[in-house]
């Protein structure tokens, strides 16, 4: 009698054959191809999927700078914006401070005249008033109402 390592070989050379015989092999065969072709689908899967995510971010990367140059933008229109409106209200008050003074300018000096006029009035009215007793008393009769008459008018042509 064989050893019993004889039979389980034996046993092993036809569980093979009868694998064989059956095709066990090419099913194996067929399902490793169609994992392999599986695993192959995720990996490429895998890999588009990564390429999209980059392009992604890339594209986010690229609206986040144009969003940051937008901001800056932004700021630095607002920035000249209220220099502009500084340098308006700044000239405005400029203007209504010249406005202002030419107005205070203008008051002083028609004070002035008016003050001027007033001296000049009072002069002549001190002069007549002098020139109408020194005639009075100097001259009588006719002759002294003419030269009164006449001195009173030119003072007052004069000074007025």
């Amino acid at each position: 009698m064989p050893a019993p390592e004889t039979w389980v070989a034996i046993g092993f050379v036809c569980f093979i054959a009868v694998l064989v015989y059956l095709g066990a092999h090419s099913k194996v065969i067929a399902a490793l191809d169609r994992r392999q072709a599986r695993i192959k689908a995720e990996l490429d899967e895998a890999s588009r999927l990564r390429d999209e995510a980059e392009a992604l971010l890339a594209e986010f990367e690229r609206k986040g700078l144009a969003a940051e140059s937008e901001a800056a933008a932004i700021v630095e229109s607002a920035k000249a914006e209220a220099e502009r409106l500084a340098a308006e209200a700044k000239q405005r008050m400029q203007d209504f401070v010249a406005r202002r003074t030419k107005m205070a300018e203008a008051k002083i000096a028609q004070a002035e005249a008016q003050a001027l006029a007033e001296v000049r009035s009072a002069a002549a009215d001190a002069a007549v008033a002098a020139a109408e007793k020194i005639l009075a008393t100097t001259a009588k009769g006719k002759v002294a109402e003419d030269l009164l008459a006449r001195g009173i008018e030119d003072l007052r042509q004069k000074f007025n």
